[in-house]
């Protein structure tokens, strides 16, 4: 542990985001023994994610934003509710603008018109989701550079685990339904993964963005946040009740990712 508290925050945030990325890359690798889901625990697991998403998006980013904005003698709701509003505006216009299959959707993808394959096109919708998520672990090593007193490396590590758990059900529900397209287990399985690899990247960024201007890592702890919450609204709770026989499995699965997630926040930040 002491050699990764040594490194440099930036390092620090590429290292947790390869690890949120080699985990869904896990939940990819399950095309290996599956060919396809249970719709009820597909839910459960669509469920999970959505919870996990929802308290890291408080304790995580947005608590520690309105903390930040105190110290600093600001007006606290500010960089809060801009921030926020603009990380969900941010992904509503890369919703209208990229191309992208949601789970479940047998037709109609949604983005502008193209002849791209619907297994791209299912890629790139759970592609979207990583982005806040990477940005979200950056801003918080990041924010331990910045030297702000409410950011700790045991918090930006628990919400890196948090990002990790619920990235296997998202890179199994991306491989699989690619292998029941009529895609090879192997292409599934790369194609799956390949899903989180914008992790890192945004990772890198955010980290790197903060440390540079310290006044926005609020703003930017917000914006992770709404991004996250909007896919959330957008996206997971919608396919985890899209079979309304047994819509309590989504819910439930939510309860457990949300307070596995506060306990990871609680408990280690």
């Amino acid at each position: 542990m002491d050699w990764f508290l040594s490194l440099d925050p930036v390092v620090q945030a590429l290292i947790a985001t390869l690890f949120t990325w080699f985990v869904t890359a896990l939940g990819s690798a399950t095309v290996f023994v599956f060919k396809t889901i249970n719709r009820r625990i597909l839910d459960g697991m669509l469920g999970f994610a959505a919870g996990v998403m929802i308290a890291a998006s408080f304790w995580s980013l947005l608590a520690p934003a309105i903390e930040m904005a105190e110290e600093a003698g600001k007006i606290a709701w500010v960089p809060a509710v801009i921030g926020f509003l603009a990380g969900g505006a941010f992904l509503w216009l890369v919703d209208i603008i990229i191309p992208h299959l949601h789970i479940g959707v047998q037709d109609e993808p949604e983005g502008m018109k193209t002849s791209w394959q619907r297994s791209v096109l299912l890629v790139l919708a759970i592609t979207l989701h990583n982005i806040p998520e990477g940005l979200a672990v950056g801003v918080a090593f990041g924010a331990i550079a910045a030297d702000i007193p409410a950011a700790s490396v045991s918090g930006a590590i628990a919400l890196a685990i948090g990002i990790g758990l619920q990235n296997f059900p998202e890179g199994a529900a991306v491989s699989v339904p690619l292998r029941r397209e009529g895609l090879s287990r192997w292409k599934s399985f790369i194609y799956g993964q390949s899903s989180g690899i914008v992790e890192p990247i945004a990772g890198v960024i955010g980290a790197a963005a903060v440390i540079a201007m310290k006044p926005i890592l609020p703003y930017a702890l917000s914006f992770a946040a709404g991004a996250m919450i909007y896919v959330v609204v957008e996206e997971l709770i919608p396919e985890a009740q899209q079979e309304k026989h047994h819509s309590n499995v989504g819910t439930i699965g939510a309860m457990f990712g949300f307070s596995i997630m506060m306990l990871l926040d609680v408990a280690l930040g």
